[in-house]
């Protein structure tokens, strides 16, 4: 593992009753990057803003639950070429590389994908696109079997990233009407109302929205999916990592598909919104 020049590394970081090993650290306009290695696991974490954004055994797969999940229903879709928005550590698509699908990563910040491949093995051939991601598909026409969306700055989803036009534009770059659209979205708690927020705006471009999540755990992170979803069962998990397979596995257990609140109520919930993304970015910043 390779330290930043310069650096008075390591050192220890304490998170959440965790103790973790600090190995390297980057300097970036959106945030700086730390790269952490947890004591009691050896797994290798990437920090950035003050929040968690990607954690993965020491070949790069992932020990993050919602990851293991967005992978099992692009397994089930059959998935041959994906678009991700939104890198962090890269694990989603290290997994999926391993298993043959082609990947096209995009991130706002360069130092992403330095960070990514030099600690947490991301394959050199999986194409890396530094741009915005509404940017990337306007200036780009090719179409994707799936687009994944976990693009964060800091605790919030880019505004210009949950918007409907941005939406219809992904509708767009996605080949056929198999395709669909994959979305990690935190959750507070139940009446947080983030992701019926975004099941709202894609059922704006989508007949078929769908949010898979596990009600009454707080803190966790929701998938919404839409497109071509009635036939998506719960995933399980399909690749294990190195270490926390047994938690992963009852994480995804604990799953299911819920439907989404309807326009009227999304329109109280936008409301509601308004006031949790400055606590979060208090919080977490």
């Amino acid at each position: 593992m390779r330290r930043t020049r310069g650096s008075h590394l390591p050192d220890a970081v304490r998170h959440s009753g965790r103790i973790m090993i600090r190995i390297a650290k980057y300097h970036s306009e959106f945030g700086h990057i730390e790269v952490l290695q947890a004591r009691d696991t050896g797994s290798f974490i990437y920090r950035q803003g003050g929040c968690f954004q990607s954690e993965c055994d020491h070949s790069g797969v992932s020990v993050v639950p919602y990851v293991h999940a967005i992978f099992g229903l692009l397994i089930q879709k059959q998935s041959r070429e994906v678009l991700m928005i939104g890198g962090g550590g890269g694990s989603l698509a290290t997994m999926l590389d391993q298993v043959g699908v082609r990947v096209t990563v995009v991130d706002i910040d360069p130092k992403a994908f330095q960070v990514a491949r030099r600690h947490f093995g991301l394959p050199w051939h999986v194409a890396c696109r530094v741009a915005d991601g509404e940017d990337f598909l306007r200036a780009e026409t090719k179409r994707y079997d799936a687009i994944v969306m976990d693009a964060y700055a800091g605790a919030r989803i880019p505004d210009n990233l949950q918007s409907e036009p941005f939406f219809r534009l992904a509708h767009r770059r996605l080949k056929n009407a198999s395709g669909c659209l994959i979305a990690n979205v935190h959750a507070l708690h139940d009446l947080d109302p983030m992701p019926d927020h975004i099941a709202a705006r894609l059922n704006a471009v989508w007949s078929n929205v769908l949010i898979l999540d596990s009600r009454g755990v707080p803190n966790r992170n929701a998938i919404v999916i839409a497109g071509h979803v009635r036939d998506l069962a719960p995933p399980r998990l399909l690749m294990s990592p190195a270490v926390g397979a047994d938690d992963i596995e009852w994480d995804l257990i604990r799953l299911s598909f819920r439907g989404w609140l309807p326009s009227r109520q999304a329109a109280q919930q936008d409301r509601a919104l308004n006031t949790r993304g400055p606590t979060l970015e208090n919080e977490n910043g």
